[in-house]
């Protein structure tokens, strides 16, 4: 996991961003969260530079930083901070997340088909025009997240969490939704087409299969 320096500014409770040696390896020093890190341009060049030259990062922590137009396909995040970034026209395909925070993040206009993120959070998050295609996203927490005009097609949902959340012309179609939990959750024009919902959480009384409750046509949701 990422470690849990704080900032050096001793009133800030921030944590800090990754910092880099001369030969931009990621060291466990302490610095600066990106609100006063003396030099942003160059902080946020340094943490693009080591994503690109790496396949496999483990730890890196760039809360706040903001991804536009960079390719993240087949890289692979451990134990990764991700929250409050913002990502935007990222075009990726088999990005692999585990055990990552993209804990109020901003996604748009994103395509992510094919990744793989497993136990991974995404707690209040805003996806707009985001593609999830094709993904296997077990175990993950999308509660409170905002979904407008995105796609979790063809993708493994297996216990994964959207409790609280609000989804909106955002569909579902032919997924593993099997004990994921939509507590609380509010649907406008959402499709969840031949997924099975029979096994999915849509109230505290349990899945309809559960209850022994006898197949219903689910549409939209």
């Amino acid at each position: 996991m990422f470690t849990l320096n704080k900032c050096l500014v001793h009133s800030c409770k921030n944590l800090s961003l990754s910092v880099f040696d001369e030969t931009n390896g990621m060291t466990e020093k302490r610095g600066y969260c990106l609100n006063h890190t003396p030099d942003p341009g160059r902080t946020k060049e340094a943490i693009y530079d080591y994503i690109k030259k790496h396949d496999v990062i483990v730890g890196l922590n760039t809360a706040g930083i903001m991804f536009r137009d960079i390719d993240l396909s087949n890289k692979r995040f451990y134990g990764c901070n991700f929250q409050y970034c913002t990502f935007s026209d990222l075009r990726s395909e088999g990005l692999r997340a585990k055990l990552c925070m993209f804990d109020f993040a901003t996604f748009g206009d994103c395509t992510l088909a094919g990744s793989t993120m497993q136990f991974t959070s995404f707690a209040c998050c805003t996806f707009s025009h985001t593609i999830f295609t094709g993904s296997d996203m077990v175990q993950n927490n999308f509660n409170g997240v905002q979904a407008f005009q995105s796609s979790f097609d063809d993708s493994d949902l297996y216990n994964s969490r959207f409790i609280g959340a609000h989804l909106v012309d955002t569909s579902l179609r032919n997924c593993n939704i099997k004990n994921t939990l939509f507590l609380e959750c509010t649907c406008e024009n959402v499709s969840m087409k031949m997924s099975n919902t029979r096994e999915a959480v849509f109230d505290r009384k349990g899945s309809e299969l559960f209850q022994g409750i006898e197949p219903i046509s689910r549409g939209a949701v």
